[in-house]
């Protein structure tokens, strides 16, 4: 996402004329709220797809500056003492840290307590926690060097994995192209007329695990979720339209150059197209006009599609596609309920912070689509919602006694004088259209909200620009939301994580009074009284960071031994590093353990010595229990180490 940031800032300045950000009203889609509806028809879907996409093309194709943009996810019961997987717990072992219980997330390794399996670098690993053996090993790419694209992930289910592997810039309109071909304008060249996106491969692990079926289609992925053996996949995909850069033309020339090209583009052009391989044969398809539904407004250059498969059936299957002319960055889900949501940061950000400008409030709003899920089958449209401001992840997201609770925070962050400020939003599906019941504004003023956790019928806001206010939100009244209490500190949480016992944890950054980060820190809340909130603990590694502070994946508490562990790196460039290596950062596990009245270090696990050849680094990047052994994964391969006496139990080189 930063890359796309600076592309968009560096090219912004060399585009004159800007397209019409506006599209038209659909005069199809009924007046008020906010409503979903089918196209009568291909043609007609095609014809509105087209006039939408003229009214937002502009010279240098869609978007301001030729498709550069950032990419970045029932009633629900009192949360319980650690998030995740509350079943895995009770059997012993640690699943993913995810939002909610009993909806799992795609991560780079997952365990059922027989099994761990883990994707590297194109790669599937499986271990067994037992003995401590590589019992398999699956190359999934052939020939690929496992380094293209995003970074895969899984999901686990009985003995089949499903592996969700990313493709790099599939998903959008072909950028503009000189005349003639050659290197593409800006940066990149002109996209292959074959399916690139993501490509979902099923693993069978009953004996040596081999690949069973595999699914791919047009598109980024966005995320996924799985409840049971059933799985969503939520896509992004845009025309496959490619739009020539004309040297000697003027924007004017240009723009109408490429509204000819949307004219003649077709269904193909426009919809998504998928393959599915299963014994050895493959079939085509793409996602059916009949399953496109389209809002009032929309600019055509952009399609979600909520694909589902069943991990208990003999093949993949082609999805069961639902498509909505929609973009989409965020997905949240409980299980009976996933929503997708998405914002137009890409489209306006990189303009707003280059002339230092504050967002038109129409640009900062966050729609949200509500689905049922709770069904095996293709999820149902329910309901839709737009709420001022943007989202800071899923976290910002979440479902309770029927309602859903959004966090957003609007206005200008960056610049001398920030007139941004925070809310929180309380929704309830009415029809076809979430209708706003409540909401508790102007928080953290001149700031952004860093973290989020809601806990029952509680919400947890931290904002930061130099101090940390942590604000407790009693939401128990949907209709009469309010701030029960706020602590300020210096530095900011980027993850919340509840402990049980009236405790928060948190991880982030330290900071100066006058904001300036200062490594990693672990604080420890006490939010049994929230009208209170206190910090009774604080652990900080200077010019430490850690790949949980944006991904809370990286996180593990495991209650029963009060444990928390978390990768770290910490940049001490005035030394030489512990491990023997001047001027290298130290790349380790941290483990924690959570007493009544702080932290007490446990100790320290570590890949790199042995690990790699000299001056390659291994990073940990997940950690997780089975059976009273901490195991830690890196690129290099697997450690088990004793939670107990942190001794090293044994080492599973992968690379």
């Amino acid at each position: 996402m930063g890359l796309a940031l600076v592309a968009g800032l560096a090219l912004v300045t060399g585009c004159t004329t800007e397209p019409a950000l506006a599209p038209p009203r659909d005069r199809g889609v009924p007046a008020g709220g906010f409503r979903l509806v089918s196209f009568d028809s291909c043609p007609e879907a095609l014809r509105q797809l087209k006039t939408a996409a003229k009214a937002y093309v502009g010279p240098w194709g869609f978007g301001s500056n030729g498709d550069i943009r950032t990419f970045g996810r029932a009633e629900q019961a009192e949360a319980p003492a650690a998030a995740g997987r509350a079943d895995a717990a009770a059997k012993g072992y640690s699943g993913t840290n995810t939002h909610e219980a009993g909806a799992d997330e795609p991560d780079l390794v997952k365990t059922d307590g027989k099994r761990i399996v883990t994707v590297s670098h194109g790669k599937l690993y499986v271990v067994d926690p037992a003995t401590r053996r590589l019992t398999g090993e699956l190359e999934l790419a052939p020939g690929a060097d496992g380094y293209g694209g995003g970074e895969d992930g899984l999901l686990l289910q009985g003995d089949r994995a499903l592996v969700l592997r990313r493709d790099g810039w599939a998903g959008m309109a072909k950028p503009a192209v000189p005349e003639g071909g050659g290197r593409a304008v800006p940066g990149g060249a002109p996209m292959p007329d074959g399916i690139v996106g993501p490509q979902l491969i099923m693993v069978d692990l009953s004996g040596e695990p081999k690949i069973i079926g595999e699914y791919r289609i047009d598109g980024n992925l966005v995320d996924a979720r799985q409840v049971g053996t059933t799985v969503r996949v939520v896509v992004r995909s845009a025309p496959r339209l490619n739009f020539p850069y004309r040297e000697r033309a003027t924007d004017g020339q240009r723009t109408t150059a490429n509204r000819e090209i949307i004219d003649n583009a077709t269904a193909d052009d426009w919809l998504p197209r998928y393959e599915v391989t299963s014994g050895g044969r493959t079939s085509a398809g793409r996602v059916g006009c009949e399953r496109v539904s389209r809002p009032a407004t929309y600019s055509g250059t952009s399609l979600v599609t909520v694909l589902s498969f069943d991990l208990g059936a003999a093949t993949l299957g082609a999805g069961d596609p639902v498509t909505v002319i929609a973009d989409g960055d965020t997905v949240y889900s409980n299980g009976p309920r996933l929503y997708v949501a998405n914002d137009q940061r890409w489209r306006v950000l990189p303009m707003l912070t280059a002339r230092n400008i504050a967002p038109d409030p129409k640009d900062e709003t966050t729609e949200i689509y509500q689905f049922d899920t709770s069904g095996a089958g293709a999820p149902r449209y329910v309901a839709t919602a737009s709420v001022p401001g943007w989202l800071v992840n899923q976290y910002a997201m979440s479902e309770w006694d029927g309602h859903l609770r959004v966090a957003t925070t609007r206005g200008r962050t960056w610049g001398d004088k920030p007139n941004s400020t925070s809310s929180v939003y309380v929704l309830r599906a009415d029809g076809t259209a979430l209708t706003q019941v409540g909401r508790v504004t102007g928080l953290g003023k001149g700031e952004r909200i860093y973290a989020v956790r809601f806990v029952g019928g509680t919400g947890y806001v931290v904002t930061f620009r130099q101090t940390d206010p942590l604000y407790t939100v009693d939401l128990r009244d949907p209709k009469a939301p309010k701030v029960s209490g706020e602590l300020k500190i210096n530095g900011y949480s980027a993850y919340l994580h509840p402990a049980g016992d009236g405790r928060l944890l948190g991880v982030g950054q330290e900071a100066s009074d006058q904001g300036r980060v200062q490594g990693t820190q672990l604080s420890l809340f006490d939010v049994a009284d929230p009208a209170k909130p206190t910090r009774i603990a604080q652990y900080h590694v200077k010019q430490g960071h850690s790949e949980a502070e944006f991904d809370p994946h990286a996180f593990l508490y495991w209650p029963a031994e009060r444990l928390v562990v978390v990768p770290l790196t910490v940049y001490d460039t005035g030394a030489v590093s512990k491990h023997g290596s001047p001027g290298l950062p130290s790349n380790v596990a941290l483990a924690l353990r959570v007493g009544d009245g702080g932290f007490t270090e446990v100790g320290t696990v570590d890949h790199t010595p042995g690990t790699r050849r000299p001056g390659e680094l291994a990073p940990i990047r997940r950690s997780l229990v089975v059976d009273g052994v901490l195991w830690t994964v890196s690129d290099a391969g697997l450690k088990a180490t004793s939670i107990s006496t942190m001794k090293t139990l044994g080492w599973l080189r992968t690379a």
